[in-house]
């Protein structure tokens, strides 16, 4: 897999393609005389609710670029599973029995979705897995460096533990499900940076992500650790930041130790401003569902030098090897660079995140 440098700021966020000049990847379907018109149809499965960035930001982008790129004429049909992998392997098999162009997948369970993603094959349709890896014969992959996640989310921890950090001090990692490929690869790039340097006391593997399950793996550690001796906490995203962060109150803590996050969700966003959160990692949403749409329309209407410009990267996964992937980099995101990130590039408006019950707290970050 090709390593993508860290950005240090949002306006730094620019696709590998815009810098190579191989090509004009805006993917205009006026470009060339496509195999298919631009009257076509994008399936696109999302995995859990959870996490609101699916609904709110992932399809909705991605819809409207793929209208874009085909002259209004294109339709995207949008399905969420609930975080429930027979939920999604049903609304795959719609999918399929609908004929829809292609699919854009991502996954709830990246193993038991194999089966689908070979019966769309069967039937003709590609399928471009989305953030997450799936296994089986997938056209493309489009996601964000996982392994870069997990290193910006270690060490910023490292970082907020400051010049006395000690191999002593104790951190508990509450990871991502073990359905999600992406757990794993974000917990591996966090070790990276906190091994050799702190103790990681207690480790769990959160189902679903749940945020209640992730409260209930906070209280058994701080149960087991005591509260006062948890230097900081490795949280794989913000919703379940969110519960790890109940717990800690629970618990009688009113300085928490810091806690990581991912996604930038609003509460998140808040959070941080407020203090109690320490870290997000913000993905650039936009950049990875238009990335998605033009390979989509690209792999449909057969414009095969486009898409080829569009996914010079490659991944492996358990069952194929140098898949063609385009990979985006991601920003730690933390009280100084929420306006250059999340505001800079219209996620938030600073009203959306400085309500009156923030008020005060971005007053005092000068977020005003």
């Amino acid at each position: 897999m090709r390593r993508i440098a860290i950005s240090v700021a949002a306006s730094s966020l620019a696709l590998p393609l815009a810098a190579c000049g191989v090509l004009n990847s805006s993917g205009s379907s006026t470009d060339a005389t496509p195999a298919k018109g631009n009257d076509i149809t994008v399936g696109v499965l999302m995995p859990e609710k959870t996490n609101t960035r699916y609904a709110e930001f992932d399809f909705p982008i991605m819809k409207a670029k793929i209208q874009e790129l085909t002259a209004n004429k294109g339709k995207a049909e949008y399905e969420n599973a609930g975080g429930v992998a027979a939920t999604q392997d049903k609304q795959m098999q719609t999918m399929i029995n609908n004929k829809v162009d292609i699919i854009v997948l991502d996954a709830v369970d990246s193993h038991l979705i194999l089966p689908m993603v070979k019966k769309a094959k069967a039937a003709g349709i590609p399928v471009i897995a989305y953030d997450r890896l799936a296994e089986g014969p997938i056209d493309a992959y489009v996601s964000f460096d996982g392994e870069l996640v997990g290193e910006v989310q270690g060490r910023s921890l490292v970082e907020a533990l400051g010049s006395n950090v000690d191999t002593s001090d104790k951190i508990v990692m509450i990871n991502g499900s073990p359905t999600d490929p992406n757990a794993a690869v974000f917990k591996g790039g966090a070790l990276s940076e906190l091994q050799g340097k702190v103790t990681i006391a207690a480790s769990y593997n959160t189902k679903a992500w749940d945020p209640v399950v992730a409260q209930q793996e906070m209280t058994q550690a701080i149960d087991r650790l005591g509260k006062n001796n948890i230097a900081a906490v490795y949280s794989a995203n913000d919703a379940m930041a969110g519960g790890i962060i109940k717990a800690l109150k629970n618990a009688g803590l009113t300085k928490i130790p810091p806690v990581t996050g991912q996604d930038a969700e609003l509460t998140a966003v808040q959070r941080i401003v407020t203090g109690e959160q320490y870290m997000s990692v913000y993905k650039p949403y936009p950049d990875l569902a238009e990335a998605a749409a033009k390979i989509a329309v690209a792999k449909v209407q057969g414009r095969d030098i486009e898409f080829d410009a569009l996914t010079r990267d490659t991944v492996d996964s358990p069952t194929n090897k140098k898949i063609p992937s385009q990979l985006v980099s991601v920003v730690a995101l933390t009280q100084d660079n929420i306006r250059s990130t999340v505001v800079a590039d219209g996620i938030y408006k600073i009203s959306d995140i400085c309500t009156s019950a923030y008020k005060s707290a971005c007053s005092a970050i000068d977020l005003k």
